[in-house]
């Protein structure tokens, strides 16, 4: 199971544009460590961990503008709820949208995903994690893992900036990515950059964040089997206004959830969702909403830790949906132009992001 990341010291100092391609990475005591020089261009692939919401989206744009070839570049996407038939936590749209942003920029999507997804880990009783599955290179898929130490879940990760406890993101996201990494061979070839979303705005735990720094997958010195994966979380050090500017500039559709009203998109039952997003939950999809209530009494344990969620959306008021945003988030594909003309700002941009702590 993966920790919770301990606080770190290494800052970007220097902002990069497009005209300067080096970044300076430096200690917060630049007395006692010289600077870093970190060429983002200076790689043969690049894989951008790509959820769908406004900060992966941002991720792909500023590659663009860096100049960055798009055939080197991969949007990967980690399917929560798994392929094997639960609908218990995305949005139904969420891989539509992904797949139409890739295809609207002519850029490589691939997915991965933990068998069964969140919902067979919540309901482990007496058995191992699931195993995992991602791209194996062949234009199939490998199957990895499912034979570790048996175990009991019984209740849905609880909010909780504590990994071990908030374990939905390590389970369904994390683990799954490294899975993807540590055994797809062309990760052994050449020097990859891993693309990550987190901002430091987001939470006083996400500002500790290294902004560029070895990946977790990351085997450059092993003595048989080497790879060179780094990871840059390239927009830690932006406010949200110029996560929508840089949208805005390239007119791209942002994700229905936002225009629903959400200020980021993850699972749509999120556990750190509002009792606003729960009360609209309830309405644009009573029966995703009236799932999570039953699997609560049955475990005798809430999401929130103190209000079931039939209490917090009985104290929220819904959101003003537009009912043409309703149907398409509530549909598998994406049939609206990738670029929009004129663009619009989503109703949900600068609103309740309910995020990690």
């Amino acid at each position: 199971m993966s920790k919770e990341r301990e606080p770190l010291d290494e800052w970007i100092t220097q902002p990069l544009t497009a005209d300067s391609t080096v970044l300076q990475v430096t200690e917060q005591d630049q007395l006692l460590s010289p600077a870093v020089e970190f060429d983002p261009l200076a790689y043969d692939r690049y894989v951008i961990a790509f959820s769908g919401g406004k900060d992966s989206l941002a991720l792909l744009l500023h590659l663009l503008d860096l100049g960055v070839d798009r055939n080197r570049i991969e949007l990967h996407h980690h399917l929560v709820d798994g392929r094997e038939g639960s609908t218990l936590m995305d949005w139904p749209i969420t891989e539509g949208y992904c797949d139409a942003i890739a295809k609207g920029f002519g850029i490589e999507l691939s997915y991965s995903w933990r068998e069964g997804g969140i919902e067979r880990e919540m309901l482990r009783r007496d058995s191992a994690t699931a195993p995992v599955w991602f791209p194996d290179g062949q234009g199939g898929y490998a199957r990895v893992g499912g034979d570790g130490p048996l175990g009991t879940r019984l209740k849905f990760p609880q909010v909780s900036a504590s990994l071990s406890v908030r374990w939905c993101s390590p389970v369904a996201k994390i683990d799954v990515f490294a899975r993807y990494l540590n055994n797809n061979p062309k990760f052994l070839e050449g020097k990859t950059l891993v693309l990550t979303g987190e901002r430091a705005e987001e939470s006083p735990a996400r500002a500790n964040y290294r902004v560029f720094e070895p990946h977790r997958c990351d085997n450059r010195n092993g003595k048989k089997v080497r790879r060179h994966i780094d990871v840059w979380r390239a927009v830690h050090a932006w406010s949200e206004e110029q996560v929508w500017d840089l949208i805005r500039k390239w007119r791209v559709c942002a994700h229905p959830a936002y225009f629903l009203g959400w200020g980021r998109t993850s699972c749509r039952p999120c556990l750190f969702g509002s009792k606003h997003q729960w009360a609209t939950i309830r309405v644009i999809a009573p029966d995703q909403f009236a799932r999570i209530a039953q699997y609560e009494r049955e475990f005798g344990v809430t999401i929130h830790r103190t209000q079931p969620v039939t209490r917090l959306a009985d104290d929220g008021t819904p959101y003003n949906c537009d009912p043409f945003w309703v149907e398409l988030a509530n549909g598998s594909v994406f049939d609206r132009p990738v670029f929009m003309d004129p663009w619009v700002l989503p109703s949900g941009a600068f609103g309740e992001s309910c995020g990690p702590t």
